[in-house]
């Protein structure tokens, strides 16, 4: 793989060199001017690649998004490749990077995987000198009136730690107010969920202006507005907010900006650079995190009422080998021919297609195809989508690069071709607060009722007096089930989905309703990726 120098990608998009500001030979931020230059060209067409609901193996969804975007290129079409960034969290966790696999990949991988422009850095720093201009300003005199325990403020890190998820704070003599705090991981901020809803740096201040910080003993909200800092932040953040440039394994444009997570933030790309590939793609091929229930309903509910963005077609990745385990096949011997096991998982996807379809958007099936695949399988899965009419590819991406994709790009660009979006959202933001909780319950997670503790119960009320009831809804679940038990598997129906309390994110113009045991600063697992790569 000989990777290319940026201004050699940028031509590819047709961007004029005066836009591109080089990290290095091979990243580039994407300055925002470009856009007054691109403001009356015709969008390009809209599509979204998303997964049925995920296993431990992991469905590929990244890798797909890469694939589709090679087999694109080879078929001639100009493609924006549009992600999201990695969070060190997953990278030094569970899952490792985000960069793609085998013959798939953006690059400079490692470099987009750790540090890459320093988005996260900035996003981080800006998170926690709001944090501590709060505590300066409660040791200060608490000019304000800022009630220490209703500071809903909290700190971040871009890293997983379970230590840090409640804490106490300026314990000693003349260290400030002593309270409890704790962090989130960066990507579950408001702050990063602000940069990827933006239209512009000045939208961007608007928006942190209105992020509610605390209480006052009163239960009147302070907002950064009151800590008068958002000059400060776009300064922090004035470099983050611009789109970043790199390319695939093939040498094809990519643009990785903004990164939340889908199952405790809203899981999409920054809003300006999907706008921005629009204008300068004739396809678009995006992501969004974790199972259809989750990113994909985040991306179509919230990012493209907010946007105004009209998708033109979804992608579901699936594996055979999660299929069955869906199915109930066992972990250690996935490789065993299972035919009962993959038609029972079957229930699985066809709830992630049928849902899509739901938003009036034509539907394809990406098998992400695994050597150890049994040829009897492959049958039955390919059949079964031919008898429902789900059009349906297997993708060789991994080992054959773009030309294992080629089949897969041939029937996403007919099916773009030959059918038009009718893409609607599932809600309106006017609507009640519960009405939308509970239409996405049972709408897309095919629950039987919606329970509210006396916490969410308060938490609701409490945001409707404040007026904030026109609002999204930005559900954390868990992504291992449709429901908020990760341990049930398959297409659950009926279930009860437990609303445990439900935050405001008064920028990001959404609420934030926390259901089972979802966690928004995850902990590392046993024997975490860090000390695997001691022997790698």
């Amino acid at each position: 793989m000989e990777l290319k120098n940026i201004y050699e990608i940028s031509k590819r998009l047709g961007i004029d060199d005066k836009y591109i500001e080089p990290y290095g030979k091979y990243k580039a931020k994407i300055d925002l001017s470009i856009h007054e230059e691109l403001k009356d060209r015709k969008d390009g067409k809209l599509v979204l690649v998303t997964a049925i609901t995920p296993t431990k193996f992991g469905e590929g969804k990244t890798t797909m998004s890469i694939a589709l975007t090679e087999g694109l290129n080879k078929l001639n079409k100009k493609v924006a490749l549009c992600l999201r960034e990695p969070s060190l969290g997953p990278v030094f966790g569970l899952k490792g990077g985000a960069t793609g696999g085998g013959k798939v990949t953006v690059e400079p991988t490692e470099e987009i995987n750790l540090h890459f422009t320093g988005d996260m850095h900035a996003l981080t720093s800006s998170i926690n000198l709001i944090s501590a201009v709060i505590d300066n300003s409660l040791f200060q005199g608490n000019p304000l009136n800022i009630n220490p325990e209703r500071v809903v403020w909290k700190r971040a890190l871009d890293m997983n730690d379970r230590t840090l998820r409640e804490i106490e704070i300026a314990l000693g003599e003349k260290n400030g107010v002593v309270r409890k705090d704790g962090f989130l991981i960066t990507v579950a901020s408001e702050l990063m969920a602000i940069l990827c809803l933006s239209s512009s740096l000045e939208d961007f201040r608007e928006r942190v202006n209105k992020i509610i910080v605390a209480y006052t003993y009163e239960d009147k909200p302070i907002t950064v507005k009151d800590l008068r800092i958002s000059k400060a932040i776009c300064k922090l953040m004035k470099e983050a907010i611009k789109p970043n440039l790199v390319q695939t394994g093939e040498n094809n444009p990519a643009i990785i900006h903004g990164g939340p997570f889908a199952n405790i933030a809203h899981g999409c790309n920054s809003l300006i650079a999907t706008k921005l590939g629009l204008k300068l793609g004739d396809i678009v091929v995006t992501e969004a995190g974790f199972g259809s229930d989750l990113g994909a309903e985040k991306f179509l509910d919230i990012k493209c009422q907010e946007g105004n963005l009209n998708p033109d077609l979804v992608v579901v990745v699936a594996t055979i080998r999660a299929l069955k385990v869906h199915g109930g096949h066992l972990l250690d011997n996935i490789d065993e021919l299972n035919l009962e096991a993959l038609k029972e998982g079957t229930k699985n996807l066809e709830r992630h297609i049928e849902n899509m379809k739901k938003y009036g958007l034509d539907v394809v099936v990406a098998v992400n195809h695994f050597t150890t695949d049994n040829q009897e399988e492959i049958d039955y899965l390919l059949s079964w989508c031919k008898e429902r009419n789900y059009p349906c590819s297997f993708v060789d991406g991994f080992l054959k690069g773009g030309e294992g994709a080629i089949e897969l790009a041939t029937l996403v660009s007919n099916r773009l071709e030959e059918n038009n979006s009718s893409y609607h959202p599932l809600y309106k933001k006017e609507e009640p607060i519960k009405d939308k909780i509970e239409r996405i319950a049972k709408e897309i997670y095919h629950a039987g009722n919606v329970e509210y503790s006396e916490k969410a119960e308060a938490d609701i009320a409490f945001y409707e007096k404040l007026g904030f009831n026109k609002t999204y809804m930005c559900i954390a679940k868990t992504p291992a089930s449709f429901s908020d038990d990760p341990k049930v598997l398959n297409a659950p129906e009926g279930f009860t989905l437990h609303v445990k309390e439900v935050n405001l994110s008064s920028g990001a113009n959404f609420l934030v309703v926390l259901t089972g045991s979802i966690l928004t600063m995850p902990g590392l697992p046993k024997i975490p990726q860090a000390v695997k790569m001691e022997d790698q």
